[in-house]
């Protein structure tokens, strides 16, 4: 990316910036019309039917979540800006264990990571001398509390739904990557990667204007949206059908709060799964509008999101496999304690 420099080009991102915000506000606000004006009138569809409101659930959600998805990853591409992979790795780096577990978990929700980066990432934490512990915290924080998952949560349930999932999936890594760390489970890293030497990998980080941080939130916004809106799509069709189709009584008989193995078996579905939030989110707003608890379709989301079955076949490559188990047990077992307890709550 070569942003554009200059007090001429700032203005123009400035004045492009607040066409944008207003044009989105305008876009949402008359969003719920312009979608039964499409369904009721346009298509002709009769109201009521199953076929009709799976295609208006779909109509309104995807424009709704696009349009959350973009504005939000637009700030949090401009917040990116002030960290890096070498920042993180010195920020974590002889840390004591808890401080540093607590530390790593905040750090991942806002550093760049995805399950292929898990192996540049592990190896540049063991030879900064970060403890495996709070190795962990960061690597279950980083996919499992992303900006995705906040947006679209924030979006169909509100701020309160949005922050509990933040702070429960905080409590999550910080807590299983201090076992991990107590646990004392080094023996079980691959040999090789103590022996690995990165190199220098610090990169000569020159100061970015106010205009060239904006620059970097639309070219967020392109490359991460441009990713998973095929995802979101699929996602909310899904979610369209079960919204039209599936009867209330089947979800909460599977998973609502009377039945005691549905946050055990809601995670034992969700680890082999593979999606991000972007495609998991709206089929989990569907199932909760269709009787399932709320612990337990959180508890499927983390499962999915944190423990996706791609991730642990990166983390082979590193991890031997007692380590691996160790790590989805422990995990496991706190996705299901927040299982249980918003269940409780809720």
């Amino acid at each position: 990316m070569t942003p554009l420099t200059g007090p001429q080009s700032g203005s123009k991102k400035l004045w492009l910036l607040g066409g944008l915000l207003v044009v989105w506000f305008l876009v949402y606000h008359y969003l719920q019309p312009f979608t039964n004006f499409l369904t009721d009138t346009v298509f002709g569809l009769e109201k009521g039917k199953h076929l009709t409101e799976a295609i208006r659930f779909f109509i309104f959600e995807v424009p709704k979540v696009m349009l959350l998805l973009a504005l939000i990853v637009f700030f949090v591409g401009i917040l990116r800006t002030f960290f890096s992979p070498e920042k993180t790795r010195a920020a974590l780096a002889g840390k004591r264990t808890f401080t540093g577990n607590v530390m790593a978990a905040l750090l991942g929700i806002v550093t760049p990571f995805c399950s292929c980066s898990a192996i540049p990432l592990f190896l540049g934490f063991v030879e900064a001398g970060v403890p495996l512990g709070i190795t962990f915290s960061f690597l279950i924080a980083a996919p499992m509390i992303n900006e995705v998952a906040v947006i679209l949560l924030f979006g169909m349930f509100g701020w309160k739904v949005a922050l509990l999932y933040v702070l429960t999936g905080l409590v999550i890594a910080i807590t299983a990557g201090w076992v991990i760390g107590k646990l004392k489970l080094e023996k079980w890293v691959e040999d090789w990667v103590y022996k690995t030497k990165m190199g220098d990998t610090s990169l000569s980080e020159k100061k970015l204007s106010f205009t060239d941080r904006i620059s970097f939130g639309f070219v967020t916004v392109k490359e991460i949206v441009g990713k998973v809106w095929i995802y979101v799509a699929l996602g909310i069709a899904v979610g369209a059908g079960a919204h039209g189709y599936v009867p209330e009584d089947f979800m909460a008989a599977l998973m609502g709060k009377s039945v005691w193995y549905s946050v055990p078996l809601s995670v034992l579905i969700g680890v082999p799964l593979y999606s991000n939030a972007a495609g998991i989110i709206p089929i989990v707003s569907v199932l909760i509008e269709k009787g399932a608890a709320l612990g337990t379709s959180l508890a499927f989301m983390m499962a999915v999101i944190g423990l996706s079955l791609p991730e642990m076949i990166i983390l082979k490559k590193v991890l031997k496999l007692p380590l691996i188990l160790t790590f989805v047990g422990v995990v496991g077992s706190g996705i299901m304690i927040v299982g249980f307890l918003f269940n409780a709550l809720f």
